[in-house]
């Protein structure tokens, strides 16, 4: 044993998923030979190019994307293995083992769409999510000078996943992935385009997704100038909408994406999140942002901010992506980012923003506010109201979701009734302002 482990306490399943985000994970030869589990799929904007674990919990099982193809996991001292219980985990530093589950492929994976598409291709689980990249690769890609610095989506669309998605594609995918893996979360997103054309490119995804299958459907696309874009998106259905500022250093955000610098700005980010909160209520809208590249200060400044504004942070531990500008940048240290996700769920508890009441979605990819539970004295009286009071509301919000989880119909009145009255509203407050 190599005696700088020496000492190494063994982790909660918290700590454990967060230690694999820094870490990755090894695997050993013989695990995956006969194992079925998912594939390892480069789709989006890449993070997602791990192995697919669950880590068994007390308070709850954790999903986590473990990195396994990126050079840093190749010096883990986690080591995937099999028993004759199935499959753990052994940390090499103290002999400390883990079991895990694999979960298998769905077979729907396989399946083809109406237009022949494999339904992979369209459509991937990150966690018990569906997690789907609409349009043309991300715009910030035609010059690798404009391109977050992180990011390798123009190297996976069109080649790890469907370029071309037609909407008859995505609903046929959304109701397999929902008869057969359970799924009652979708999540859109989409690089740059331009010209404040996002949002109207998902609208009628949005819609069919709403009106033939019932899902409950997050947005992620690049903030829109015309804010009257997000009232029309919230009647056609949208639930939830997310807004990658990804750091709060306006320094670190120009250096690391220059495209969102030079094109949008870091306040066009804050001023469409801020907006959507309003609209939408506390916790139905994310900021998320990068641990472990800028100073750790400013991600906790990030967390405050979004959590004033009444959204939830979704922080992603930075992974150096092969193909990546940052592929040779390390990860960020597992103590560091213990310190950031403590302090993320003590920002929710203490502003008061709902987690965890939608049902069935676990994400792979972060750590959720609700998987911070396992980083906190679970003895103190304000965290167990905290969780009980999220339960509660997950109760009462049981019908809400039932419906949203039925297709039903949306209104849909058009963007130009929207454009409309956003801007008789501005011509009504600027006119009381005068006044």
């Amino acid at each position: 044993m190599n005696r700088h482990y020496v000492g190494t306490p063994r982790r909660n399943p918290g700590e454990l998923k967060l230690e694999l985000f820094c870490r990755g994970l090894r695997i050993d030869p013989d695990v995956l030979s006969d194992e079925a589990g998912r594939p390892i799929v480069r789709t989006r904007a890449g993070l997602g190019s791990g192995l697919e674990l669950v880590i068994p919990g007390d308070l709850k099982d954790l999903w986590v994307n473990a990195p396994v193809v990126e050079a840093f996991a190749r010096q883990s001292p986690f080591v995937l293995r099999r028993g004759p219980n199935g499959l753990f985990i052994e940390d090499e530093r103290n002999g400390a083992t883990y079991p895990v589950v694999l979960p298998p492929e769905p077979r729907w994976y396989r399946a083809r769409t109406s237009t022949g598409k494999p339904m992979m291709d369209i459509g991937i689980l990150q966690g018990t999510y569906l997690g789907i990249y609409v349009g043309p690769p991300c715009g910030y890609w035609r010059s690798r000078r404009l391109s977050c610095k992180f990011c390798t989506t123009g190297e996976n669309v069109g080649v790890s996943e469907a370029l071309e998605k037609t909407v008859e594609d995505v609903v046929e995918t959304c109701q397999r992935a929902k008869e057969e893996s359970g799924v009652t979360f979708v999540h859109f997103n989409s690089g740059f385009q331009g010209g404040d054309r996002d949002l109207e490119m998902a609208a009628p995804y949005v819609k069919a997704v709403k009106e033939r299958v019932g899902l409950i459907v997050g947005v992620q696309m690049v903030p829109a100038r015309e804010l009257w874009r997000y009232d029309w998106l919230i009647d056609l259905g949208v639930d939830h909408f997310s807004f990658c500022f990804e750091f709060y250093d306006p320094e670190w955000f120009r250096r690391i994406c220059p495209g969102k610098d030079l094109t949008l700005g870091q306040q066009a980010f804050f001023r469409a999140m801020e907006y959507t909160s309003r609209r939408m209520g506390k916790g139905r809208v994310s900021g998320e942002i990068i641990a472990g590249i800028e100073p750790i200060e400013a991600t906790l400044g990030a967390i405050d901010y979004i959590t004033d504004v009444g959204a939830f942070p979704t922080v992603c531990v930075f992974r150096p992506l092969i193909g990546a500008e940052m592929e040779d940048w390390p990860p960020p240290p597992f103590e560091d980012m213990v310190v950031v996700h403590r302090y993320m769920l003590e920002a929710c508890r203490k502003k008061g923003i709902p987690i965890g009441i939608a049902p069935n979605i676990e994400v792979s990819l972060v750590f959720l506010p609700t998987d911070a539970f396992y980083l906190v004295d679970r003895r103190r009286w304000d965290m167990r109201w905290y969780r009980w009071r999220n339960r509660i509301l997950a109760w009462l919000a049981r019908p809400y979701f039932a419906w949203q989880l039925w297709p039903h119909r949306v209104r849909d009145r058009g963007p130009d009734f929207y454009r409309r009255r956003f801007q008789k509203q501005a011509a009504l407050q600027s006119d009381g302002v005068m006044g």
